[in-house]
């Protein structure tokens, strides 16, 4: 996997879900905070998103927000209409809201969704995003994205066969499409990109991060993962160390532990081979660095998680 794709799978957990909601104003939905991350695409009308820090965002037609952090937020017609509030299900599915009671057409349709994430090892190119992420419908911009949302949009309006895991497949490319548009929009946009999307438009620490997340078991050196890049090793630490807040080797391992606990969560492999996968000679030191960096044992972190 890429670096982007890791991050997302590092944090996912259950399946995501989503639905198409019809609104006549007014009209005021707010959402509780919870574990997951959020979408909402206006496919016809506006609303007006209140999130739970910052200013309210209009959204027009063919806009899209995503909220990552699940601090709970609104949806309206207007700011200051009066609100119902959704609590979403524990495995993350969608309640069921009124419909319109007027017998008119809805003057708002949306798409919305929700993925559940694991926060408790949330990797920092998630957790850097600001409160709103905020993609607005422009001509020929994001047209992998806009793709994406009609395939949804049309499977949501009306089922086919395969549509559970049609939905399935399409939220989990959404979700890569929207971080994807907002990184490139960071690199490419007027100001300096900072933080992760100036460590993903960096030649030499892109380099890098490709190459500890293509192979987290290969013993890496400051040196050798310097010369990905071109950079000597003093040089590539100090650059690395600045654009992802960390050293090589200390995101190294905090990487590696990330792929064991998700080994562990989602897998049955035995654990001799979970430590092969993450760089471990040994089984005892594996489960010596883990119990180090999770307070539990590997065995233990399985049974819970199970």
């Amino acid at each position: 996997m890429d670096v982007l794709s890791d991050a997302v799978a590092a944090m996912r957990s259950g399946r995501p879900h989503s639905g198409r909601r019809d609104y006549l104003a007014p009209w005021g939905t707010r959402f509780e905070p919870s574990d997951g991350a959020g979408f909402h695409v206006v496919l016809r009308g506006s609303a007006w998103l209140v999130p739970a820090e910052g200013d309210p965002v209009a959204l027009g037609p063919g806009d899209v927000a995503f909220l990552a952090h699940g601090r709970g937020h609104a949806l309206a017609s207007g700011p200051d209409v009066e609100m119902d509030v959704v609590r979403l299900d524990p495995d993350g599915a969608w309640p069921e809201l009124p419909s319109p009671e007027r017998d008119a057409p809805p003057d708002t349709v949306m798409l919305c969704g929700a993925y559940l994430l694991d926060r408790s090892r949330a990797h920092p190119l998630l957790t850097e995003l600001p409160e709103v992420v905020h993609l607005p419908a422009r001509v020929g911009a994001h047209r992998s994205l806009r793709a994406a949302v009609e395939l949804l949009g049309a499977e949501l309006e009306e089922a086919q066969p395969g549509a559970d895991t049609v939905v399935a497949s399409l939220l989990d490319t959404l979700l890569l499409y929207i971080l994807r548009a907002w990184w490139q929009g960071e690199r490419h946009g007027t100001g300096q990109p900072t933080g992760w999307a100036a460590a993903l438009a960096d030649p030499a620490v892109a380099a890098a991060l490709r190459a500890i997340h293509g192979d987290p078991a290969h013993p890496w050196t400051v040196e050798e993962l310097g010369a990905r890049g071109g950079l000597s090793r003093a040089a590539f630490a100090r650059r690395f160390a600045a654009l992802v807040g960390e050293p090589p080797l200390a995101y190294l391992t905090w990487w590696r532990m990330t792929t064991a606990g998700r080994l562990l969560r989602t897998d049955d492999l035995p654990l001799r081979q979970v430590a092969q996968r993450t760089g471990y000679a040994s089984e005892f030191a594996f489960a010596k660095a883990f119990k180090r960096e999770y307070g539990v044992a590997p065995g233990q972190y399985r049974r819970r998680a199970s």
